[in-house]
């Protein structure tokens, strides 16, 4: 038998199964339709989902503003005055801050030897890792569980919509209570327990599905809201515009290198790599942001022993701008 006909019998065995108006004359059309058409129709696909993103990229340029002096086309003089004194109260000083358009490589060395930067990368990673490979294998894991691929794809769907709902929740409950720890460590804790269900349960998923599709929300409930809290996190204790800038383009940058072709497909059901990695990184991901945590309240509280007049005597207005998050006067946000 050849591989199309292969691919024809596997498509008329679902079709039998499933009955979604597919007849068995369609399937083989599916089955034997050439692979350069296929490939040149998910060509034409990706052109015009690629065009769309540099679209809305170009558009950046002219309606992303750098300062809100800048904003006198849609903002009037109170609402301007507003985000200025809001924006200079999260700072240590009120120097002129976007008057610098060069490269400056001291901010650049600053942002590569952060340590808090880093720590957070492994936060990160507790998202991106578990997440990439849960994205691409997902479809795979509810077949598994004897599900159609037809009803497998619509499966997917409540986990997702379970992950934009959490995401959503937890940014707004951060926000309002100026804490970021905690609503890092929660999701990334039902990371953890979602993915020990799955590595327990997946040898045996037939017989485990309420625990195994529970678990899966679970991780995207868990999963979801981790890269938004980091890089707020992260954002947060950053001083000044070009190291933030710096800082959050080194964190997405390193940050999306975790793993994604985690999940083998020879190790099916059981995806012991997968499901393990997975597990690791979200645990390493909850240590990361507890030591961050620890760290930066030690410091907190050091500097909180000085008084002002100490940090001028010792400091000048200058020095102390160039220290910038690293300055006495600065407050890590936790």
């Amino acid at each position: 038998m050849t591989a199309d006909n292969e691919k024809a019998a596997a498509l008329h065995e679902e079709v039998a199964r499933d009955n979604k108006g597919i007849t068995p004359e369609d399937a083989e059309f599916l089955a034997s339709y050439p692979d350069q058409q296929r490939k040149k129709v998910l060509r034409k696909i990706f052109i015009l989902e690629g065009l769309a993103s540099i679209v809305i990229g170009l558009a950046c340029f002219p309606f992303l503003i750098d300062s809100p002096e800048l904003s006198q086309r849609w903002l009037d003089a109170d609402e301007i005055r507003y985000l200025q004194l809001r924006q200079a109260a999260r700072r240590i000083h009120h120097p002129n801050e976007y008057r610098e358009k060069g490269f400056d490589r001291h901010i650049l060395f600053a942002v590569l030897t952060d340590w808090k930067i880093y720590l957070l990368i492994w936060a990160f990673w507790s998202n991106v890792t578990p997440n990439y490979g849960m994205k691409f294998t997902m479809p795979q894991i509810i077949k598994n569980m004897g599900y159609t691929s037809a009803n497998a794809q619509l499966l997917t769907i409540p986990p997702y919509a379970v992950g934009a709902l959490s995401a959503y929740g937890f940014a707004v409950v951060a926000d309002r209570q100026r804490w970021r720890m905690p609503f890092i460590v929660v999701p990334q804790v039902a990371v953890v327990a979602a993915f020990a269900i799955l590595a327990s349960k997946a040898e045996n998923i037939k017989d485990n599905i309420p625990a195994c599709y529970f678990a899966i929300c679970l991780a995207c409930f868990g999963l979801y809201p981790i890269g938004s809290g980091v890089q707020a996190w992260n954002l947060s204790n950053l001083a000044g515009p070009t190291k933030r800038a710096m800082g959050i383009g080194f964190l997405t940058c390193v940050g999306n290198m975790g793993g994604s072709f985690i999940f083998v497909e020879s190790e099916a059901p059981k995806y012991p790599t997968g499901f393990g990695s997975s597990l690791g990184f979200a645990a390493a991901g909850v240590v990361a942001c507890l030591a961050l945590e620890g760290l930066l309240w030690r410091i907190n509280k050091k500097n909180e022993g000085l008084t002002e007049d100490d940090v001028r005597g010792t400091w000048s207005e200058e020095e102390l701008e160039r220290m910038g998050d690293k300055s006495p006067s600065f407050k890590y946000t936790l």
